[in-house]
């Protein structure tokens, strides 16, 4: 959009109408692409994700599983993976499954993201969003747990996104 440029109500209408039919088909579009094609598609639609190079494992309403691999690119002075690289694989692990999970009448927004860094992190990683146990229907706040370990299945990361849920105005 251009600098300066506000959108009329008939064109902010077709945005969010837009949006809300990406969210509806994007669990659809899981199952009809798979797992790399959808991770591709993913990263068109949000470029900043491909920084990770992400893959997903699975996702369907109330969790998901992302891996990463461990590439010079995602690394810090330490050689080891950069803490934002695993923010960033716990934010498309959250964000994607909130996608799927919340009702098409509804909309989600990340309000805080709550990290601690529990070890180095020197392998491929995988993250799993975890939120069979949340209330997707209703509005209000919710928190997304996230866990990220390594190949050998220890916890070098764990995340607690906040999303807001409301209606569609």
């Amino acid at each position: 959009m251009a600098a300066g440029k506000t959108l009329s109500p008939d064109e902010n209408s077709g945005k969010l109408t837009f949006r809300r039919a990406l969210m509806r088909e994007l669990y659809g579009l899981y199952q009809k692409l798979g797992n790399e094609r959808f991770s591709e598609k993913i990263c068109e639609i949000v470029p900043y994700f491909a920084t990770i190079a992400p893959l997903f494992i699975d996702l369907r309403p109330g969790y998901a599983a992302v891996s990463m691999p461990n590439r010079h690119a995602v690394h810090n002075h330490l050689g080891t993976v950069h803490a934002i690289a695993m923010c960033n694989l716990a934010e498309i692990a959250a964000g994607l499954m909130a996608d799927v999970s919340v009702s098409g009448s509804s909309r989600w927004i990340p309000t805080g993201m709550q990290v601690q860094y529990l070890a180095k992190a020197k392998t491929d990683l995988q993250a799993v969003a975890d939120g069979l146990t949340i209330d997707w229907e209703s509005p209000g706040d919710k928190d997304l747990p996230v866990s990220i370990t390594d190949a050998a299945g220890v916890e070098v990361c764990r995340a607690v996104i906040t999303i807001r849920i409301d209606s569609w105005q």
